[in-house]
Formats: structure tokens, sequence, C-alpha cells
């Protein structure tokens, strides 16, 4: 049985997936119980060691750092026992009694959270029998309408789809708080957002994980602030909920309380918590019936202010869904789309595979004050670029319909359309729009 420093050497050593998952496979046949340990502590999300830096081992050699000792170290650090000042001297003491290859190449990536092998839990759990699985980190995610668009209809809750980091805040009766990205990775970055969930706690019977979107005022300012270790400037971060869930249940996997009772628990927690949360907000929702004329007329005026307002795109959620950790198709992102009407100025033919048929339309057209020029070459089938193709001069002078996901100013101060595609004719007769 090898030490657990020697095992990850060994894993280092080769890049190869099926050489890694033989080494872990060996090692579970030998029962190296300190390793996969070991691994548990680095690899699962929910352990937490509140740890910004860990210094590497430059110095002479130690006598060596007892396993029992360590693991009394990690439980201190995640149980917050030690913090700040308390926790580096703690750690310093350690990494003084170990020897440079055990510390630098195991204790140290555990308390990293990285083992910084080429190996996730996935690997593990891929390679050894289930006394040595690791619990995977995984969130709600959402599919693509346009990939499921039956399920567009029913009684959906519509919000908008901010562009900002998905955070999963654990908030713990005792007043720790976890905050994690959407893949499991540790955010230690959010001090003021952390802080105002500690005051919320009383009455907390049970670990609860409330998901929402971090935004700042530049997207580009934020994920610079994400994972920085040094002059960390976020304070103008605010986290918008959108879901919540027990821990517990969260571990499990799923929970099956429904939707729209979720967002209701949630609205009623904020209100509660209103003046200590102040960078803490509730993403609005609104109820709406897409089976109905009402539903889908309001549908559509919810999407034009997205467009509006620069959101990423539109969220559906099924009210009668649970919370389930996996990819859904109770939650739906739809990207926000514009359509513009213009005229058919000229026509190109296509290469390739649409060679000796129509290729694109070209349009020009004022909308909203703005002169359009714009290329369409998407949204055609192929009887459309035949017969379009074969008629292309009737085609001079027709009103098209064009989907697109938003107007673009380029850099002649002209515009176009981002992602144009054909939607249909508005008429019969050239100048026609019906």
């Amino acid at each position: 049985m090898k030490k657990p420093f020697e095992v990850i050497d060994a894993l280092e050593a080769d890049n190869s997936r099926l050489a890694k998952e033989a080494i872990f496979k060996a090692e579970s046949d030998a029962g190296n119980d300190i390793f996969f340990e070991g691994c548990g502590l680095a690899l699962n999300s929910l352990i937490t060691f509140g740890l910004k830096k860990v210094p590497i081992h430059g110095g002479p050699d130690g006598q060596g750092l007892p396993w029992e000792a360590f693991v009394e170290l990690t439980e201190q650090l995640r149980s917050r026992a030690l913090t700040g000042n308390d926790a580096r001297a703690a750690v310093e003491l350690c990494l003084s009694s170990a020897k440079q290859q055990e510390w630098n190449s195991w204790y140290r990536r555990i308390l990293i959270k990285d083992l910084r092998c080429g190996a996730s839990e996935k690997t593990i759990n891929n390679s050894v029998a289930k006394k040595y699985k690791v619990p995977v980190f995984t969130c709600q995610l959402a599919h693509d309408s346009t990939n499921h668009e039956s399920k567009v209809c029913g009684q959906k809750l519509i919000e908008v789809k901010l562009d900002g980091v998905r955070v999963l805040t654990i908030v713990y009766p005792d007043g720790q708080v976890d905050q994690f990205s959407r893949n499991g990775k540790e955010l230690l970055n959010f001090g003021h957002i952390k802080s105002q969930f500690e005051k919320t706690v009383t009455g907390l019977t049970e670990p609860v994980v409330f998901d929402g979107e971090v935004m700042s005022s530049s997207f580009q300012d934020l994920m610079k602030q994400v994972h920085r270790k040094d002059n960390v400037e976020a304070s103008d971060a605010v986290l918008h909920l959108f879901d919540f869930i027990p821990l517990k249940d969260f571990q499990k996997g799923m929970w099956d309380r429904k939707q729209i009772d979720r967002s209701e628990k949630l609205k009623a927690w904020k209100d509660l918590w209103t003046a200590e949360t102040p960078n803490v907000d509730i993403v609005g929702q609104e109820l709406v019936d897409l089976d109905s004329s009402v539903g889908q007329a309001r549908y559509t005026e919810i999407n034009a202010q997205a467009i509006k307002g620069g959101y990423e795109g539109i969220m559906l959620k099924d009210v009668n869904a649970p919370y389930e950790c996996k990819r859904s198709v109770a939650w739906l992102k739809l990207k926000p789309f514009i359509e513009v009407s213009l005229n058919v100025v000229g026509v190109e033919e296509g290469t390739g595979r649409n060679e000796g048929r129509l290729g694109a339309i070209i349009c020009e057209g004022l909308d909203d004050g703005k002169n359009i020029s714009v290329n369409v070459g998407s949204g055609f089938s192929d009887n459309n670029r035949d017969d379009y193709w074969n008629s292309k001069s009737k085609l001079f002078g027709q009103i098209v319909e064009v989907r697109a996901d938003a107007v673009t100013q380029n850099q002649d101060g002209t515009y176009s359309l981002r992602f144009p595609r054909f939607l249909r004719f508005r008429g019969f007769e050239v100048g026609e729009k019906l």
C-alpha cells in the first residue's frame, strides 16, 4: 500500500484517464482508507476550511505529521473553532511538523481543496466501490426551450435570466455561511453578503441552501473578483435569489416542495429579513398561463421588456415541479428575441451544399429610428432555398419578417442584427404588409 503522497505523484505522472482509474482501483483493493478519506476531504465541496491561502512547505523537514493530527486540524477548521489568525497559526504549526513532500503533495492539497492530479470526484466514483464514493456537487439547471417547445405551455412562473455568477449559499443554524459556484468551487470573496446571512439564522432549525445569481455593476469586473485572493473589491455585488432547498434534500438530489410554494416562502423570508440583507434580493416572478391568449400576450410583453432591459434571457418555471439537482425541463431558458420587418433589396447565391440556390437575402429598412442593413442566411428550409432562388426576381421589394437576438451597432455607426433568421414574408405583393 502506497503512502498518500506517493499515490498523488503516480496520478500526476500519467494523464490517461484509464491509468488514473486503475491507480484508484489498486488503492481501493489495497484498502488504503487514509488516502480515500483525504480525497473525500479535498473533493467533497460541502466540506470547507475557510482558508484563502495555505503556505507551501519550503523549509527543513519536520518529524512528520501524523494523519490523526491533521484530521484534528481539519475538524477545527470545518467547525470554525479556528478562524483568522488562530487558523493561520494552527496551519503553520502543522506545516512545521510535516515533511516537505507529505505537506506539499498531500496535506496542503487537501486544505486548498484541489488534489492537482487531474482527478475529480467523478474519477474516483467511476473507479472504486461505494465505501469510497465522494458526493458530487450538483444544483438544478435549465434546458433550452428551443429543444423542448412542447413544454412551453400551461402555468409558468416567468423571470428574467440574469447575467452574473451562480452562487449557492449554505446557511447553518450556528451562523456558519458557505458559498459555492454551480460546480462546487468555494467562493470566499462575498464576505459582505455572508455577514448579512449570518444575521438571519434566528429560528433556523436546519441548514438551508439559497440558490441565486450574484450581479455587480460590471460583469467583467465581477468575474475578476470571483476567485481573486488579494485586493478584492466586490462590495457592490448583490445576490439575487430565485430558489432555496434544505441542505439534507440538496444532498439527496431532490426536494418535492412545489416551485410556486418555494417561491412564496422565499419572498416571505426576504420580507422578514429585509433590513438585515440589503445586498440580498429576490428575483421578480410573474405567474402566466401560456395556454391562454392573455398569457401569451403577457409573455410577449415580458420578452420585449427583457430585451429593452438588456437581460440575458427569460426563465420559465413549472409551478408544480420539485427542485432537482440536475438539468431539468421544469426550468426552461429562453433567449429574448426581436422581430423586425425589412425590405428585400437583394439576394445571394449559396455556397457548398447551397450552391445553385438561395444562400441569403439582403435586407434593409428603418426600425425604431435605426437604419438596419443585414444579410439573412438562416431560417430557410431546403425547399425555401430552391423556390426562392428560382423566383428570386419576385423577392425584390417584398417585406420580410426577421427574427434576431438584438439590434447591434457597427463600428461605422450603421446598424445590423445579431443572429438574424428568416421568419416569414409579410404579404403577397411587393410592399404589402399583412
